[in-house]
């Protein structure tokens, strides 16, 4: 995977996620204690064998900023980097803001002009889930394909929420609806159940497949696409275009994958970390999520009941103290006899003083 380079979108306000949202960007937003939501593409990368990534901000992003360069230091032989890309205006790109995913990789088009580059992963900032890239590599090699879009069957419930893909037996994708609400509306972009299970993955009543916003694009075609037309949104204007006159081909992926857009989203997903048969395992010898080294002491525990819960490092906990199926970050100083249930508590940048 040395030709590949990634580049991981930081994503818009996020108002959908305030307050968490309303100092910090939301790929800088944590999660389980001691991790950032950011380190979850990164991770992915790293355990792919891309360790070359670049990561486009706009809003807020002082603290992922800090968080990405005390993070992710390559040593000087492998060649491999994390930088992050700021909107800024440019003469040859005009306006300082990204205004759209497209628009933003186009703001961006020098960085990918370098001769090693062949492929361009595109990710978002704000998922959880775990995937081997190569896996998606090995089907757009296989399919010939110039664009190859990862999805994901949902049941019709679910997808609501996404936009659904149609394809062809072959796996080439023809259409895209956004958001279907009605079964007409999904009925036009269904999917035979059996399709999806003649390719190893247990359909299970699944006659849908939603985009993940995951795109492995060949670097020539990005750069024509982008450098020709004026989209500003994959989803909504490149790959409609493409699909009419280009090759884009599907990569069925069936794990655990959530988008982290709302405070629901946030909270479910932190809470699901804790348990033992969490759908996402932070414990992954094979897959480890990596973040910053912060040298805290372990938690310090004093005669508290504790069950199904996340403690981070540096936490102190009071005698006589219950703390039940809850998240608690970095640094928690909490008291004797204080009972927490069903609950995800941020942590702090540092200790506070007596005085304080």
């Amino acid at each position: 995977m040395r030709d590949v380079i990634a580049l991981v979108l930081g994503g818009g306000r996020g108002t959908r996620l305030f307050p968490l949202t309303g100092y910090r960007s939301k790929p800088a937003v944590p999660l389980g204690t001691k991790y950032r939501l950011i380190d979850i593409p990164l991770s992915n990368c790293i355990n792919s064998g891309i360790n070359r990534a670049y990561v486009l901000t706009q809003f807020m992003s002082v603290s992922l900023h800090r968080h990405v360069r005390q993070t992710y230091r390559f040593d000087q032989f492998n060649g491999g980097f994390v930088e992050l890309l700021a909107a800024q205006e440019t003469m040859d790109a005009g306006s300082d803001w990204y205004e759209g995913t497209a628009d933003a990789v186009r703001k961006n088009l020098k960085y990918l002009e370098q001769p090693w580059i062949k492929y361009v992963l595109i990710l978002s900032g704000d998922q959880l889930y775990r995937m081997d890239y190569n896996s998606m590599m090995k089907t757009h090699l296989d399919t010939q394909a110039e664009v190859t879009i990862a999805g994901l069957p949902c049941t019709r419930e679910q997808a609501k929420a996404f936009g659904i893909m149609r394809f062809d037996d072959t796996g080439r994708i023809e259409g895209f609806l956004e958001k279907p609400q009605t079964d007409e509306e999904m009925d036009l972009v269904k999917t035979d159940p059996a399709w999806i299970d003649s390719r190893g993955i247990p359909s299970q009543g699944r006659d849908l497949v939603a985009s993940m916003g995951i795109y492995l694009f060949n670097r020539d075609f990005l750069v024509e696409v982008l450098r020709k037309t004026s989209y500003r949104d994959f989803g909504k204007e490149v790959f409609p275009a493409a699909f009419r006159t280009r090759r884009v081909m599907l990569h069925l992926f069936d794990d655990y994958w959530e988008d982290i857009g709302t405070i629901r989203a946030f909270y479910e997903a932190n809470l699901s970390l804790c348990r033992q048969d969490s759908p996402f395992p932070l414990v992954s010898p094979e897959a480890p999520v990596y973040t910053r080294a912060r040298f805290l002491p372990p938690a310090a525990i004093d005669g508290a009941t504790i069950s199904t819960s996340l403690i981070g490092d540096g936490c102190r906990i009071g005698r006589g103290s219950v703390i039940e199926n809850s998240v608690i970050g970095l640094r928690c100083v909490i008291g004797e006899n204080v009972t927490i249930r069903n609950s995800v508590i941020m942590g702090a940048d540092m200790y506070e003083s007596s005085a304080e």
